[in-house]
């Protein structure tokens, strides 16, 4: 079987800015691989490195060290520990591939949105009547045939930020890369723009980096994740492994935060039942993922060892056709029922933290 080569391919990179008199690493020995069709999520706070980083894939910003292999064409290239770059036609041939959308849509407001989106490609050689076509497909395909002689002044935050869409796509690429793009928007148009990111994906075959601060937006259409920190990639893998057994604090910050666990558990501790909790009783957090979900664990625990449960939250999502879930529980019962009912649940693939109390 052929294995799939990456269309993007970072090796050993290192980005180094120089700022009075003192050098600044923002991205740190840096590698990555995305294939194609991936939506490759890179996620992290401000200043994390995450843009510097996606911006070394078209050389936007150079790469101080290492390789940017993109469809097999090295763009930089170190050899002899000196950074070569490519000729700037070809590398002009490269971007065309490459299209980009940013937070701040960057549209240009005199232009009409379909002069917007004809920009690009208004040095190529078609017939007036192909860049009308070319125009009116591309909004269609982003949902604002309606719109073309709009100008952005006229535009909501979600609109415009599918005219940038539509523009980046108007030279035909075969990576997106979205930075930031949806957090200027409200929740509602941020996820109508992550759905149509995904259309594209699908529909065109795009291979999409999406750059967040935000893991709820990866969550939506992301199929692989890398977390950054302070320059460097502190942790990666498919979204299932990432959101299911995260490795690092920071990544379990950010899926608390998307999953709501972390809202929910401050509720949940609020509550008098926690605050007065007494022993034997325990306060857990049951995490499953897959089969596991479909076992009658409540029920079971009662039927099979006299252990009631308290559910004081619970949320369970679809991740890569996968059910994955949480539960905020008290369970209650005997110390020897209570320890026999943990350890069946553990063998049905669940995981169980004990947040208040203990087993005796």
């Amino acid at each position: 079987m052929t294995e799939i080569q990456p269309i993007i391919r970072l090796e050993n990179i290192d980005v180094t800015f120089e700022q009075k008199k003192q050098s600044v690493k923002a991205v740190k020995n840096v590698s990555l691989d995305i294939l194609p069709g991936d939506i490759y999520g890179i996620v992290g706070y401000s200043g994390a490195g995450k843009s510097t980083l996606v911006r070394t894939i078209n050389l936007l910003q150079k790469p101080t060290h290492g390789n940017v292999v993109i469809n097999g064409t090295y763009l930089a290239k170190t050899t002899d520990n000196k950074e070569n770059y490519i000729a700037s036609k070809e590398l002009r041939q490269q971007r065309k591939k490459i299209g980009m959308i940013f937070q701040h849509f960057n549209l240009m407001n005199e232009r009409t949105v379909a002069e917007n989106v004809l920009f690009p490609i208004s040095h190529l050689k078609l017939s007036k009547s192909q860049r009308k076509d070319k125009v009116n497909e591309l909004l269609e395909l982003v949902g604002l045939a309606n719109r073309a002689n709009a100008y952005p002044s006229q535009l909501s935050g979600g609109q415009k930020q599918r005219v940038a869409i539509a523009r980046a796509l108007a030279s035909e690429p075969e990576i997106l890369i979205s930075d930031e793009a949806t957090s200027a928007l409200d929740p509602k148009t941020t996820n109508s723009i992550l759905q149509l990111l995904k259309k594209l994906n699908i529909e065109l075959g795009l291979t999409i980096v999406l750059i967040t601060h935000e893991m709820q937006a990866v969550k939506e259409i992301a199929n692989k994740i890398a977390v950054m920190e302070d320059g460097e990639i502190i942790e990666r893998g498919s979204l299932l492994e990432i959101f299911t057994a995260p490795q690092k604090q920071l990544t379990r910050d950010f899926i608390d935060t998307a999953t709501n666990l972390e809202d929910g558990l401050r509720k949940v501790k609020s509550q008098t039942a926690i605050k007065n909790l007494q022993a034997p009783d325990i306060f857990v957090q049951l995490s499953y993922a897959g089969a596991s979900t479909d076992q009658p664990l409540i029920t079971s625990l009662f039927k099979d060892f006299n252990v009631t449960a308290n559910v004081l939250f619970g949320n369970v999502e679809i991740l890569q056709e996968t059910p994955v879930g949480t539960l905020l529980a008290i369970l209650s019962g005997k110390d020897t029922d209570l320890t026999a009912a943990i350890n069946s649940i553990k063998k049905q693939n669940v995981k169980v933290e004990i947040l208040k109390g203990e087993l005796a």
